[in-house]
């Protein structure tokens, strides 16, 4: 259009100066054939006014639709200026707190060294202690060996002077041990603080590998956990009842009149005696067999160790399958499980079960009778005991217990573990959530644990068989 404004821009004074031409021959001539050529061209004159009438309405819509875009134009331009500042100011502050969690992270990696070293010398201080301690108590035992076979004569002096000596160094090495236990426990306190606060610098930072770090520096404070022992008693044949035996379990103490919580020695009929820790409630006795709340136990442990029973009956602690065993032949049994996740959702679940003995691995038989949570270990009934070292799962070529950690009564593997890795953190890979302390829904997801505890008492309702 603008091409076509020019072009008529041009010509318009030629035609005007040769129809002015025309017109002045008109004015002198006066013919009629030149006043018609005239009025033709006073025609013409006025069609292209009209045109050009037209090509500027044409050019000045033009302008003000060009005039508009280019407006739109500039405030887009400044809106992006203002977003693209904007930007840059969270840039730098993402920047500049990027490089403060950089400090922190590698300021808390030195202390974590730090706490790891003095951890693995606190240890060697204490092996050599324990050491001590053990050559210690071997010269007290000859000694007092030593004095048992003086019937007459009277020791020497020295060797009471040595004696004496030998029982104060003892004394002192047990001072020194028992602070050395305290002090670990403090430095294991310190470094789960520690791993707490790596892992959340981790998920800011997204460093996978502080984790396994901090994994790596706890182990080292973890001991060997103690196995639960049987209790030694003064009488020839442990495997006969008497009127002096302790309770065959903890209800038959509660029915006696102890209605406090804690550890009590049990007999139950054919076994010999062992601690156990009793949970008295309105119901009656329970007599707890597992317990997990703090990780201070590892359970990633072999057979023998499940069989006898490994921790610490005041904290964690797995009572032992041969226990268990004893216990649960004695009658029919309740088996209650109380579970409690990361969010504080307690829920629990009852089972009357039976456990098979060692000749058949100890396989457990569950009817659920009550509870609020859903049903998961419908998997492990009839299935037998599997650890590390003996794997009696159903899943060919494959190692529940092994690849999955802790012992259970796996089915195929992608059932519940109550004897998992315990961590503090939502696992992320598919491989870990199978490893840590978890309960399977029935739809498929799993309940991460913070908290368990399993235990047992006496019921009539007969709906298993009893075993022989």
């Amino acid at each position: 259009m603008k091409s076509s404004f020019i072009l008529l821009f041009i010509l318009f004074p030629c035609i005007c100066t040769n129809r002015m031409d025309k017109v002045e021959d008109f004015s002198i001539t006066h013919s009629p054939d030149e006043t018609k050529s005239r009025f033709a061209m006073l025609d013409d004159v006025r069609i292209l006014a009209n045109g050009l009438l037209q090509l500027g309405h044409g050019l000045k819509d033009f302008v003000h639709k060009t005039k508009g875009q280019i407006n739109d134009i500039f405030q887009r331009l400044s809106i992006f200026d203002k977003s693209f500042y904007e930007l840059s100011l969270q840039t730098n502050q993402i920047k500049v707190e990027e490089e403060e969690l950089k400090k922190t992270t590698t300021i808390l990696k030195i202390k974590n060294e730090e706490v790891r070293n003095m951890s693995l010398e606190i240890n060697s201080k204490i092996n050599e202690i324990i050491d001590d301690r053990t050559s210690l108590e071997s010269k007290v035992g000859g000694l007092e060996q030593k004095l048992n076979g003086l019937t007459h004569n009277l020791p020497l002096p020295n060797e009471l002077k040595e004696i004496s000596t030998l029982k104060a160094i003892i004394e002192g090495q047990e001072k020194n041990i028992r602070d050395l236990v305290k002090v670990v426990h403090e430095q294991h306190t310190q470094l789960d603080q520690q791993k707490t606060q790596i892992k959340d610098l981790e998920e800011k930072l997204s460093y996978p590998t502080l984790q396994d770090n901090i994994d790596n520096s706890v182990s080292v404070v973890n001991t060997e956990p103690d196995v639960i022992p049987y209790l030694m008693m003064n009488t020839t044949n442990n495997m006969t009842s008497d009127k002096n035996d302790p309770p065959t379990d903890c209800n038959a103490i509660y029915l006696s009149g102890q209605t406090t919580s804690g550890i009590y020695a049990i007999k139950p009929n054919q076994s010999e005696p062992f601690h156990v820790y009793c949970e008295m409630t309105e119901e009656g006795g329970w007599t707890v067999i597992q317990h997990r709340m703090d990780g201070s136990v590892d359970f990633d442990q072999n057979w023998d160790k499940y069989e006898q029973g490994f921790g610490k009956l005041e904290s964690e602690f797995w009572l032992g399958l041969e226990k268990t065993h004893a216990i649960s032949r004695q009658g029919e049994y309740i088996l209650h499980i109380d579970i409690e996740d990361w969010k504080n959702e307690k829920y629990f679940v009852e089972y009357i079960f039976r456990l098979s003995g060692k000749e058949s691995d100890y396989t457990i038989h569950l009817h659920q009778v009550a509870g609020d949570l859903p049903i998961s270990t419908n998997d492990q009934t009839g299935m037998k005991f599997s650890t590390k070292d003996r794997d009696n799962d159903k899943k060919d070529d494959f190692n529940c217990a092994q690849n999955y950690s802790g012992g259970w009564w796996f089915n195929a593997c992608g059932d519940s573990n109550l004897n998992g890795k315990f961590i503090r953190v939502r696992p992320k890979g598919r491989l870990e959530r199978r490893r840590v302390v978890n309960w399977k829904l029935s739809k498929g997801n799993s309940l991460y644990l913070k908290s368990t505890k399993i235990k047992i008492r006496p019921s009539d309702t007969g709906i298993l068989d009893r075993p022989s």
